[in-house]
């Protein structure tokens, strides 16, 4: 860092002689040593404000800039007839270079992306369908799931796997730690089996950015360079690649989507597993995996019951179902609405309210 704070003086101080020796002002010496020791203060404060933008920007400026210049000789020289000596022709000359300059710079920032490499491979291809691409990210490779849905055909386009990814997947499977460890090598077995899949095409990606150290920002440079989308389960980096700009699709939220939709009031048989955090509670789960916590069931772990859903709460982790278990002698019909036998009248619902109340379930045919 030392190096380039002397560069910065060695300039100032160049700048500073050439303006002493010179004499680009008509003033004492000492004052245009001054002018050009503060033109070469303000070339760094402009150098300052410029280290932030992205270097395609600057190329796409520069390049618009020249452009600009060109078109506004070429103006120039179709303008060469005119009288010269009319007061209007050395304005109009300057305010060509200063507009078609200034215009040439703005869109050549705007539009800086076209000077990448893949941008610039599109002009030059058949105007045929382009490749979709998914990219995959360490996560959702161990989590297994992606191969399934790509087996049942719902991912289209290509599958692409960073090199990256799989050093990443190389490292968990010779950790020393065993879940780690048995986690890695899940993760290639899974790729294997994705591989051999009939009708998905995988392809191993050796693009690199070596500037960028960490394995999410690479996957979101990569994404952005094929235009593709990543698939992924990472909370963080969903979050991080859509404020990027980049697509994203996750699987939990897939998942999510795909459970069946419990509303209350409606009924289900779960299995009793464990108990609950609160008083009395019980924690069954579904096939799916949805947590269904019943009230009254702490007694009944082990046992299937019949439960009627009092509440649905979805977050971003997943849906949680709470219900309450239904004694024999206040079971309710399935049906709402329908006769009990005998002519009796139809069972009162059960709401919300009464259940967190903790009034019993009125039963067919009550007074």
């Amino acid at each position: 860092m030392a190096w380039f704070v002397l560069a910065r003086l060695l300039f100032v101080a160049t700048l500073a002689c050439s303006a002493f020796l010179l004499h680009p002002l008509p003033l004492p010496p000492f004052a245009n040593l001054l002018f050009g020791a503060l033109l070469g203060g303000l070339v760094l404060a402009g150098e300052r404000g410029v280290r932030g933008i992205a270097p395609t920007r600057l190329l796409g400026a520069l390049v618009g800039g020249l452009l600009g210049l060109v078109a506004a000789r070429a103006v120039r020289a179709a303008l060469i007839g005119t009288d010269g000596a009319a007061a209007w022709v050395p304005f109009l000359h300057s305010a060509l270079a200063l507009t078609l300059g200034y215009l040439g710079v703005a869109v050549g920032a705007a539009h800086a992306e076209w000077l990448q490499p893949a941008k610039l491979a599109t002009l030059f291809r058949s105007g045929g369908p382009q490749r979709r691409y998914k990219i995959l990210d360490t996560s959702t490779i161990i989590d297994g799931r992606i191969a399934e849905v790509a087996d049942a055909g719902f991912l289209d386009g290509t599958l692409v796997v960073p090199q990256f990814v799989l050093k990443e997947l190389q490292l968990v499977a010779d950790s020393a730690d065993s879940l780690k460890r048995n986690r890695g090598r899940r993760g290639l077995d899974i790729l294997q089996k994705i591989q051999k899949m009939s009708g998905v095409e995988v392809i191993v990606s050796d693009a690199d950015f070596p500037e960028v150290k960490e394995v999410d920002l690479k996957l979101i440079e990569l994404a952005r360079t094929l235009e593709g989308k990543i698939v992924t389960n990472d909370f963080n980096l969903n979050k991080v690649a859509q404020l990027r700009g980049v697509e994203v699709l996750n699987i939990n939220e897939l998942a999510n989507a795909l459970k069946p939709v419990v509303l209350p009031g409606e009924f289900m048989k779960v299995l009793i597993l464990k108990e609950g955090k609160e008083y009395n509670q019980g924690v069954a789960y579904l096939d799916d995996g949805t947590m269904v916590v019943v009230d009254n069931a702490r007694r009944l772990i082990g046992k299937t019951i019949d439960v009627v859903v009092t509440s649905v709460l979805q977050t971003t982790a997943g849906k949680m179902i709470f219900g309450r278990h239904i004694d024999a002698g206040n079971a309710v019909p399935a049906q709402a609405g329908s006769g009990a036998p005998g002519g009796a009248a139809p069972a009162a619902p059960v709401t919300d309210d009464a259940v967190r109340k903790g009034r019993p379930v009125p039963q067919a045919g009550g007074a």
